[in-house]
């Protein structure tokens, strides 16, 4: 298999290419989960691989609850399907809880803090409210729960990884809290095994071509727990060596896939993140200017299936100026292209748009 066919075939399996479903819930079950940081970046990340996706339509699923965004697997906010939060949760979080013990010492958030944290969640967020960061800080200030050196962001993510909270509807233009149960009330759990193979599963379905080593970095799970879900359901994936190291996929036939070429994808976007080793999407030398030193994945412009720069936008009231910016030239047919697909994305934030094209300067 070539290098230059992995990403292309990831393009396809993540939706990027074929966009096969209408519902933001569906496309994030299919995906597994997808980081979610950036939260406008992440709702466009969705956007990009449904059907006639909107800002609208995202928006919509998150408030009622269909996705859900918490911090799971790696240590880190993530979109996840409701049918999926409970299960996903109980298989990540106690190594998420492992890897913190050491900056919770640090922090002095020992049991008692913890036990006092989630008692004055559970007595706020009851019966549908959603309090935003700065009013959950107010409520911690009142009630003498030090918030400062980043204190509240860890009891806040103990919260979620206790399957406490998560976040609720959207207040205005700003994220909230809110209590896990309320939001999602019917609770799907999985066996440990059953999980590990259905995590698997959906990540070597929807991330494809990926190694173990992939595997480990997107889910957090431990190497033993890693290895037994491949063990679990390689039967149905074919796996080819190349460059010492196994891909585990579905299909090997991109040529078949590629029905467009140039795609604006989102900061943090899981063509890159995805990946322990990036060098099928990205060269080597491009790493930094599309990843910071400080680990922010830039917005990235991705033609046949390769990173040839980045991009950026300013929302206005009524239009969108997108500011690509091109590590090398490329040819009229590309720009026009490039301008085809922030059409889109104006098309998903219902507004005009205006591209202009920059010579990238770091």
């Amino acid at each position: 298999m070539a290098l230059s066919n992995l990403s292309l075939l990831r393009i396809h399996n993540q939706e990027i290419a074929n966009q096969r479903f209408s519902n933001p819930q569906k496309l994030v079950a299919h995906m597994g989960a997808m980081q979610a940081q950036d939260y406008l970046m992440a709702k466009w990340a969705i956007g990009l691989r449904i059907q006639h996706g909107t800002d609208k339509m995202i928006l919509d699923a998150y408030n009622i609850g269909q996705i859900i965004r918490t911090h799971l697997m790696r240590p880190t906010w993530h979109f996840v399907s409701s049918d999926d939060i409970y299960w996903m949760l109980e298989l990540t979080a106690p190594q998420i809880k492992s890897q913190s013990k050491s900056r919770n010492k640090q922090l002095e958030l020992d049991e008692l803090v913890v036990s006092r944290s989630n008692a004055l969640l559970e007595k706020h967020l009851v019966n549908g409210v959603n309090l935003t960061r700065e009013e959950l800080t107010r409520l911690y200030e009142n009630a003498n729960i030090r918030t400062n050196e980043n204190r509240l962001s860890h009891l806040l993510m103990i919260a979620e990884l206790d399957g406490l909270i998560c976040n609720g509807e959207m207040k205005g233009n700003k994220l909230s809290y809110a209590l896990l149960e309320e939001r999602v009330p019917v609770k799907k759990l999985l066996s440990h095994d059953e999980s590990l193979a259905e995590l698997a599963n959906r990540y070597f379905t929807s991330h494809a071509p990926a190694t173990m080593r992939d595997f480990i970095w997107w889910s957090g799970l431990p190497v033993a727990d890693a290895r037994k879900a491949i063990e679990m359901i390689k039967s149905d994936f074919i796996s080819e060596t190349f460059d010492g190291e196994t891909y585990w996929f579905k299909n090997n036939s991109p040529e078949n896939f590629l029905n467009q070429s140039v795609y604006l994808l989102p900061a943090f976007d899981e063509l890159l993140i995805a990946y322990r080793n990036r060098t099928a999407t990205i060269d080597q030398s491009l790493n930094k200017k599309a990843i910071s030193d400080n680990g922010i994945f830039r917005p990235i412009i991705v033609v046949n299936g390769q990173v040839v720069g980045i991009w950026k936008r300013e929302t206005k009231k009524t239009n969108l100026v997108i500011e690509a910016n091109l590590f090398r030239d490329v040819n009229t047919k590309i720009k026009a292209e490039i301008e085809e697909q922030a059409k889109k994305q104006a098309y998903f934030l219902e507004k005009e748009v205006e591209v202009v094209f920059r010579n990238y300067q770091a």
